[in-house]
């Protein structure tokens, strides 16, 4: 059964939000708000709690789960990023994007496209993920929360606790974040590429 925190959207309270990074740390997978929908995340090393992220959502190998950032001094560590990428993400987050970028050796191989060497990584602007992330000192590993069969992500902490409370540790109930997911920009060619539309505007990464 898992536990429900109500966190304040704007002020998070700072007993929960330790109380959750705990939970992350012993292996708990959480349900959590964004500026885009909700996620679904966990320690980003735990390879235990990463398969029952895949069992939930019924993921293949293929699928790439993001690292959810504090800011771009994060991004640096696990994504290989020269100047004029760096200037994009710089003008770009926080915010509703994803961006696909070449992994560095940091990286879990597991967490990793199986042949293309590369990570999502995403910079969300939600007071709440802010918090969690400053507490844990490191990325969460992440996936937006779309169950199989269905094209939308949840947006609604309280059917999460009907659909998944005896499949995950915690939902932070963080109030209304938005339907859409982000907007994916692939940047390791030589152009940015949008993969997909999402709540970020695309018009900035299209040629």
């Amino acid at each position: 059964m898992s536990q429900f925190f109500q966190i304040h959207p704007e002020t998070p309270q700072k007993r929960l939000i330790k109380q959750a990074v705990d939970i992350l740390r012993k292996g708990g997978v959480i349900v959590y708000p964004t500026d885009s929908g909700y996620a679904i995340g966990c320690h980003l090393g735990d390879k235990q709690a990463a398969d029952r992220i895949k069992r939930i959502r019924r993921l293949d190998d293929k699928h790439n789960f993001t690292l959810v950032c504090r800011d771009l001094s994060d991004v640096g560590v696990y994504a290989k990023v020269d100047n004029t990428q760096y200037r994009l993400l710089k003008t770009f987050t926080p915010g509703p994007y994803t961006f696909i970028l070449d992994a560095t050796s940091e990286v879990p191989r597991r967490l990793l496209h199986p042949k293309r060497r590369t990570i999502g990584l995403r910079v969300p602007d939600n007071a709440i993920v802010q918090a969690l992330l400053g507490e844990l000192g490191e990325p969460i590993m992440s996936s937006t929360l779309i169950l199989p069969g269905e094209e939308d992500p949840m947006t609604d902490p309280y059917d999460v606790r009907d659909s998944l409370e005896h499949e995950l540790d915690l939902i932070i109930d963080g109030g209304f974040c938005g339907m859409e997911p982000t907007t994916v920009v692939n940047m390791t060619g030589e152009v940015p590429e949008v993969t997909r539309v999402g709540k970020g505007d695309p018009a900035p990464f299209q040629v």
